[in-house]
């Protein structure tokens, strides 16, 4: 059930009008096929997602370590129940992501459980201490990175959404972050980029955040005695350019 108040029909009909509802503002760029950059999940497709897409608090658990962590799905997958809970299944502060789990075996890293993640960890909660957090088929292994994708893949097919991958959870974390105006070396801490270069490209910039950029620049007004003040940009379509002020 949807607690939310979110509903799959409320979302359907703002994306055919094409009012109040973000679907993403680089959809040229947008994964299709497994071709191009994994889509940036709006807060109403993350809720559509957790409340009427997945059907398993396993899912939902799997899903949501990728999305308030930043992880790789891979990352994700492998790691040890220990590694999330205490030896008393109690869910720890801080998820352990290994250094022999990450990419390139660069280094282990840990990441701050915040409430949305403990909810659903405590739902969750494995059957075991020992082993994967996310048992493979027949309590074999762990799940395979390629079955948590089949997975999506399905869940957002039923949904109608496209261009999303299990990447869309880690671009999707990351540039809120960065647009929360948190620090991009502090960004690097939880996402375990090895430079700022490789982190920059996951992040998304809005047209919008294009324009705020440039009309900052408006106060390097250049004019002398009657000076003109530029609008500002959020006004840009409803307000004249610009509009004289008098030096009194």
């Amino acid at each position: 059930m949807n607690q939310s108040g979110y509903t799959l029909s409320v979302y359907l009909s703002k994306v055919r009008s094409g009012v109040g509802c973000d679907t993403g503002s680089t959809v040229e760029t947008m994964k299709i096929n497994r071709h191009g950059k994994a889509k940036i999940l709006t807060q109403e497709e993350i809720q559509l997602l957790f409340n009427e897409g997945f059907q398993s608090d396993r899912d939902r658990a799997l899903f949501g370590v990728c999305l308030y962590t930043a992880c790789r799905i891979n990352e994700a997958c492998t790691l040890n129940t220990l590694d999330v809970y205490d030896k008393k299944m109690r869910v720890r502060g801080e998820i352990i992501f290994r250094r022999n789990n990450t990419k390139g075996k660069l280094a282990a890293r840990a990441v701050p459980v915040i409430e949305e993640l403990r909810g659903l960890l405590v739902k969750y909660q494995p059957d075991s201490r020992d082993g994967f957090l996310f048992p493979g088929r027949h309590g074999r292994g762990h799940i395979n990175p390629e079955s948590a994708s089949r997975i999506l893949r399905e869940t957002c097919e039923m949904l109608g959404f496209e261009g999303v991958s299990t990447h869309s959870f880690r671009r999707t974390a990351l540039t809120q972050m960065s647009n929360a105006g948190i620090p991009l070396r502090i960004i690097q801490e939880v996402s375990g980029h090895r430079n700022l270069e490789e982190l920059q490209k996951y992040l998304e910039v809005r047209p919008e955040q294009v324009k705020g950029a440039v009309s900052s620049l408006s106060m390097l007004g250049h004019v002398g005695n009657d000076y003109v003040r530029k609008s500002s940009f959020v006004d840009v379509d409803s307000i004249p350019d610009t509009e004289r002020v008098s030096r009194d």
